[in-house]
This record gives C-alpha cells, structure tokens and sequence, in this order.
C-alpha cells in the first residue's frame, strides 16, 4: 500500500534525475540545513542570534514579534543531533506517504497548523505566565500520528503496528513530560496529537471510530421533514389471482387435479368464482 499516490492533487514539486522532489523532501532539507548552520554559529560563538527564532509570548506579545510564531521549530539544539538525525528519517517515511495520501495542498495546510497551532496556545497562555518554545519534535510527532491515522494496520519495527506505535510512543512522551513537570510542552504535544488525528479524520479517513461518528451525527443538522417515499402503483386483484391460480394450474398439469391440497382447491374455487362473477 505504501508509495502509492491515492490523491489526485500530489505531484513531486520537481525532479532530481529520476528522483522526486516533493514538499516533504523540501522540509527535511531545510530542517537539516539549518541544523548544520546552527552547529557553525555555535562554533563560532554567535549562539546568542538563536534567542531571535526561538518563541517567547512576553516577546511576540509584547514586542510584536510574530515571526517567532513559526521560526521556533526550525531551531535544533547541536546537543540533540542523534534525535534530530532520527527525528528527519521519520519525517521523511511517514511524512511522504501522508502527502502521497491527502495531497500537496492538504498536507501544506496540516503542517502550517502543526506549526501554527502549538505557539499560538503558548501565546494565550503567555497572557498570565511567560512561555517558551524551540524545536519541532511534538510537530513532527503529530505528522506520525496522522500517518498512524491514515495507516493504523501498517506493521512497523518488531512488526507493532502504526496504531500501537504512535499510542506507546504519545505514552512515553507525556511521562517523561508528566515527570518533569513540563506542563507547557506537554499542552503542545497533546495539541500536535490532536492536529494529527483530527485534521486526518475531518477528511473522511481512518477506521471507524464509533466515539467520532457519534459526535458528528450530534452536531450534523437535524432534517426537518421526513421523506416520504413515493408510493408505487397500487396492486390489482387480477394481478394477485394470477400468482396464486399459476402454481396451482402448472401442479395440475403435471400431476392431475387430485393432486391438490384443500387449501389449494380453495384458492382454485375462489378464482373460479371471482371469473364468473365478472363475465356476468
């Protein structure tokens, strides 16, 4: 099932040779490159121009400075390498088959919510405590779960599927989150869970899932005149005479009157009667 285009609206941005360049192969190559120039500013002493990308609600409520919105989830730590390194190799699998799936412009639309959504939650609740932001482990983690959505039957690592994957992976996370008290990446990861799931399942995809249909049929409007099928022609007693004297007739022809029931000599006197009555 995997590297099959089920959209009609995916198409690779370009090619490189015989290789396609979709918008996910875009991310991780700008993901990566700006890791690589984070280490190099690191290097060179010029970590302090990190602190302008990173989000900070007391600066973009304060100061204005909305581009922190956004830049936040392209800032990656030179300490966390060997994460990101695997981070950008889940991206890259799963983040093509979800584009391969719902498309290009869907799959731009969920990523810029990922992205959006998590800091602008962070942003309300800078309103009574200052909040801050840098990474984009719980975005990616949210285009995981939207693959899981898609996929849930897909058999992973040690052959545990997409489903259980993303459920005991989400686990581990909130624990370890849970554990440190870190109670604002925590509100982020469950919104990137929640993005994933929902804007997936928005679309008509996914298993069935009876809690959702149940919400859905709630909040669908209630149709205010009931149909009423258009009654059919109404049946005519010759009609009902045929089908019942036809069986009747055919078992005499084939095995004699005296063949017939009691109730089968009824039926036969009834439509003698009736033909008689309508000849006079």
């Amino acid at each position: 099932m995997f590297g099959v285009t089920t959209s009609d609206d995916y198409r690779p941005v370009t090619w490189m040779g015989r290789f396609p360049v979709d918008v996910t192969t875009i991310l991780v190559g700008i993901h990566v490159v700006l890791a690589i120039l984070t280490c190099l500013l690191v290097a060179a002493g010029g970590a302090g121009l990190l602190g302008l990308m990173m989000f900070d609600s007391a600066r973009v409520v304060g100061s204005g400075q909305i581009w922190r919105l956004a830049t936040y989830a392209f800032v990656h730590s030179p300490s966390m390498l060997l994460w990101f390194a695997i981070e950008m190799y889940m991206l890259f699998v799963f983040g093509r088959e979800v584009e391969r799936f719902i498309g290009q412009r869907a799959y731009i639309a969920l990523y810029a919510v990922l992205l959006f959504t998590p800091s602008l939650v962070l942003t309300l609740w800078g309103l009574g405590q200052r909040t801050g932001l840098a990474g984009s482990v719980a975005l990616h983690f949210g285009i995981f779960v939207a693959f899981a959505t898609i996929y849930p039957s897909a058999e992973l690592l040690l052959r545990i599927t997409a489903k259980w994957s993303a459920v005991i992976l989400g686990a581990i996370y909130v624990l370890q989150l849970l554990a440190y008290n870190a109670w604002t990446d925590l509100a982020v990861l469950l919104t990137s869970i929640a993005v994933g799931l929902c804007f997936v399942r928005l679309r008509e995809v996914g298993p069935e899932l009876v809690w959702w249909e149940n919400l859905k049929a709630r909040l669908q409007p209630r149709p205010k005149f009931k149909v009423v099928p258009k009654p059919g022609p109404a049946r005519r007693d010759d009609d009902d005479i045929s089908e019942a004297v036809d069986p009747i007739l055919d078992k005499i022809a084939k095995s004699g009157i005296g063949s017939l029931t009691p109730s089968e000599r009824r039926i036969l006197d009834r439509a003698r009667d009736r033909l008689l009555k309508e000849s006079k």
